[in-house]
C-alpha cells in the first residue's frame, strides 16, 4: 500500500546514510559539540546570509517549538498563533505546559494576518485590565502553513512591522520549510526569512533526515543561553554529530531544496491531473500538501490501497483529505493514486 498521509514515513536521503556509516567508527565530541556539527552550522549561515546568527540543533519539531518559546517568552507572556497554527492544535498543550498560553487569531487561509493581528493587540490594550492578562511577547507561524499555504515578502514583513511596534518576537515553525523554499509560488527566500524573523527552525525530519531541525536566532539579543535550556527542556541529544551529520549533507550542493523540488513538483502533478478530471481542491496550495475534497465512499474505496489523511467532514457526505508527497515519492505511488481515483 503507498501512503500519502506525511512526509516523514520514510528513513533517510542514501547521501546521509552513507555520511553516517562512514563516520560511525570516528570519535567526536558529544551535544553537538564537535567538527561535524560545526560544519553544518557554518553552511546554514551561509544559505541564510547570517554570518553572526546563532544554530542549534534538536531532534524534533514540538521539542524544538516547546525549547524555543519558553526560551523567547518572558514568564507573563504568551505567544499568537492562528487558531489553526500547529502549537494550538497539535503539540498537546505542550506550549501550555512550559507556563506559557498560546493566544489565537482568526487565521487567513491558514495564516496569521497582520491586520487581524494588530486588531487583537489593539483590544487587547485597549482593555482597561489588561495587566491581569496573558501579554502577547511573540507570534507563531509556519511556512508552509498547516493548509499548505505560503506567506509573501510582504506579508513576512508586515508581521515583523507589527512585531516592532509592539515589542514582541516573531518565530518561524520550518518544519516543511524545505517545500516552500521550492514552491514556485513562494517569494521569500532564506536570507528574507533570516533577516526579518527573530528565529526560525531548518526542518529536517519531514525533509530527508531521519530526524533533526536546525533553529537559527538572527536576533543578537535571543539564543546565548539556548544550550542550557536545550539541557533544561530534555532536548539536548548526546550524541550530536547525528543531528550534525545530517544537515551538513542536506546543505551541501543545496540537497536540501532539490529534494523538496522533487515532492512539490510530484504534488503539482496530483493536483493538475485531478483538476483535469474534476475534483474539488480545498485552497490553492503550490506545497508537496494537496486538500482534496472526496466524498466518504471515494474515500472509503481507497482503504488497504492507499492511504490519505482523513482531515474530517466536509458538508454533506463529503471529507477533506490531504495528499501529502514527500522527497521520496515514487512516480509509481503517484500512479497509482491517480489511478484509483
Amino acid at each position: 500500500m503507498y501512503r500519502f498521509n506525511s512526509d516523514y514515513l520514510e528513513g533517510a536521503h542514501p547521501n546521509i546514510l552513507d555520511r553516517l556509516v562512514k563516520t560511525n567508527y570516528e570519535q567526536t565530541p558529544g551535544y553537538g559539540l564537535d567538527p561535524i556539527c560545526d560544519s553544518a552550522k557554518e553552511k546554514i549561515r551561509a544559505a541564510c546570509g547570517a554570518p553572526n546568527a546563532k544554530v542549534y540543533f534538536l531532534v524534533g519539531g514540538t521539542q524544538t517549538n516547546y525549547a524555543v518559546l519558553d526560551s523567547i517568552l518572558r514568564r507573563y507572556e504568551g505567544v499568537l498563533a492562528a487558531e489553526t497554527g500547529h502549537v494550538a492544535v497539535h503539540e498537546a498543550g505542550a506550549i501550555e505546559y512550559s507556563g506559557h498560553k498560546v493566544l489565537t487569531v482568526p487565521g487567513k487561509d491558514g495564516k496569521v494576518d497582520a491586520e487581524r493581528a494588530r486588531a487583537y493587540l489593539e483590544g487587547f490594550y485597549a482593555d482597561g485590565s489588561w495587566q491581569h492578562m496573558v501579554r502577547p511577547g511573540a507570534v507563531y507561524i509556519s511556512h508552509p502553513s498547516e493548509y499548505g499555504t505560503l506567506y509573501s515578502k510582504e506579508e513576512l514583513a508586515a508581521l515583523r512591522a507589527l512585531c516592532d511596534e509592539y515589542g514582541m518576537r516573531l518565530f518561524l515553525d520550518g518544519a516543511r520549510l524545505g517545500y516552500a523554499l521550492a514552491s514556485e509560488g513562494s517569494d521569500l527566500t532564506l536570507t528574507d526569512i533570516a533577516s526579518l524573523c527573530d528565529v526560525f527552525y531548518i526542518g529536517g525530519t519531514k525533509v530527508g533526515a531521519l530526524f533533526g531541525e536546525a533553529v537559527v536566532f538572527t536576533n543578537p539579543e535571543l539564543g546565548d543561553a539556548f544550550f542550557t535550556e536545550i539541557k533544561q527542556h530534555g532536548a539536548l541529544l548526546a550524541k550530536g554529530r547525528m543531528l550534525g551529520i545530517q544537515f551538513d549533507e542536506l546543505f551541501t550542493d543545496n540537497l536540501y531544496v532539490r529534494i523538496a523540488d522533487h515532492a512539490v513538483k510530484i504534488a503539482m502533478r496530483i493536483k493538475r491531473e485531478l483538476t483535469a478530471k474534476g475534483y474539488q481542491f480545498y485552497n490553492d496550495s503550490y506545497t508537496n500538501q494537496q486538500f482534496l475534497i472526496l466524498s466518504k465512499e471515494k474515500l472509503d474505496s481507497l482503504e488497504g490501497k492507499v492511504a490519505l489523511d482523513d482531515w474530517g467532514p466536509y458538508g454533506d457526505g463529503m471529507r477533506l483529505v490531504r495528499i501529502t508527497t514527500s522527497w521520496a515519492t515514487g512516480e509509481q505511488a503517484v500512479d497509482t493514486l491517480l489511478s484509483l481515483l
